[in-house]
């Protein structure tokens, strides 16, 4: 292990190596520590789904350019990412929804995002095996540019064009401790050596509020239980993600045929809870088999447990803290996968004193402490 790095990254999901890849395309110096593997945590439980379309102009800022950056991905690191562009579909159930659709579309076309409201006829147009009136829909607003990666592929291939580049990972190493002096970061403790350093990223994802502590800093995140599944392959019949903010259902049909989706359990918890749930298999049955009766049939093969890291706005905490060094990168509520390019470009561009593509100001901490704005657009 090395003794110094300019750099630490703790976490090895799809924010940590991205975060390692663009500070290593910057000549910094950048060691990586995951506890188990690359994409052991929400990475790789997540449903893999790419989305613009959201309430708060950060997240969808965040989004938009994530996606330009997608959409080059394969040709910049060298390797593929499994993107699949074939639009989001969220459904609009009652006039409440409607007016706050029309409100988040107005925003999102106002930065670019090319989305529109769809009436049933279209629905069925662009994912056959739909049934409005089953998912109890009025209309739906539907963004062809959204869409799909594979977040094993995408970590890796981030992990692996930083590497080429001199940036290190260390899995199956746990960090202990952080050492600060005279409110500055000096050193991270590991289960396998110290590692003296001027910067520390917490990327940690559901546990970052146990490395804030480190440094004595308290974050609101929260961990919460979130269950998804996958079925066999099936005839291939629709290309867009689906989801409902009222029902909190989300499925997309994958490139070799499966149905990967997840919905809220009812047995849905606060905390480190990995058990997996029969209510939540017969909960996302009923609902899938409702949203499209062609499902009602159809094997699922396998179920999960992940965490949302949670904060209560549920959008993210990036920036600089109170101690010098020590930047935050956390609080994605479920949707780090698919703002992590984005995210990593900035928060590289911060460490390294670039002018920053976009203004992350009001993600940092200082927020919670006035009025606080939500994030609306959020499933589960």
């Amino acid at each position: 292990m090395k003794e110094r790095a300019e750099v630490v990254v703790i976490g090895g999901g799809i924010n940590g190596s991205a975060i390692a890849y663009e500070l290593a395309k910057r000549g910094k110096e950048v060691v990586v520590v995951e506890r188990k593997w690359l994409a052991y945590g929400a990475t790789g439980r997540c449903g893999a789904g790419i989305r613009q379309q959201w309430s708060t102009k950060e997240n969808a800022l965040l989004a938009k350019k994530s996606v330009e950056i997608f959409e080059k991905l394969e040709e910049e690191l060298g390797h593929e990412i499994g993107l699949r562009q074939g639009g989001y579909l969220i459904a609009i159930h009652d006039e409440e929804d409607m007016k706050q659709a029309k409100k988040n579309v107005e925003m999102q076309r106002s930065i670019g995002l090319p989305v529109r409201i769809i009436g049933e006829d279209e629905i069925k147009e662009i994912a056959p095996i739909l049934d409005p009136k089953g998912m109890e829909a009025i209309a739906a607003t539907f963004c062809p540019t959204d869409g799909h990666a594979n977040p094993f592929k995408t970590t890796y291939a981030y992990a692996m064009a930083a590497q080429k580049m001199g940036a290190e990972f260390y899995k199956f190493t746990e960090v202990q401790d952080i050492k600060v002096e005279d409110g500055k970061v000096k050193k991270v403790i590991t289960d396998k050596g110290e590692i003296e350093t001027k910067w520390v990223v917490n990327a940690a994802g559901a546990w970052s509020s146990k490395i804030s502590k480190m440094v004595g800093l308290e974050i609101p995140n929260k961990p919460v239980r979130k269950e998804a599944m996958v079925t066999e392959p099936v005839k291939r019949t629709f290309d867009c993600m689906v989801i409902s903010f009222k029902h909190g259902i989300y499925f997309s049909q994958q490139d070799e045929g499966q149905i990967l989706g997840g919905i809220p359990s009812p047995e849905e918890k606060v905390g480190y809870y990995t058990q997996p749930t029969f209510s939540f298999l017969r909960h996302m049955a009923y609902t899938l088999g409702k949203y499209a009766p062609p499902l009602k049939h159809v094997r699922i093969l396998r179920q999960w447990t992940g965490f949302y890291d949670v904060t209560p706005d549920a959008l993210p905490i990036l920036g600089e803290t109170d101690i010098e060094g020590f930047i935050q990168c956390n609080g994605f509520s479920g949707h780090g996968f698919m703002i992590a390019p984005m995210t990593a470009k900035l928060l590289a561009q911060l460490i390294c004193g670039e002018k920053l593509d976009m203004d992350i100001e009001r993600l940092n901490m200082s927020r919670f402490e006035g009025e606080i704005v939500e994030e609306k657009s959020v499933v589960g």
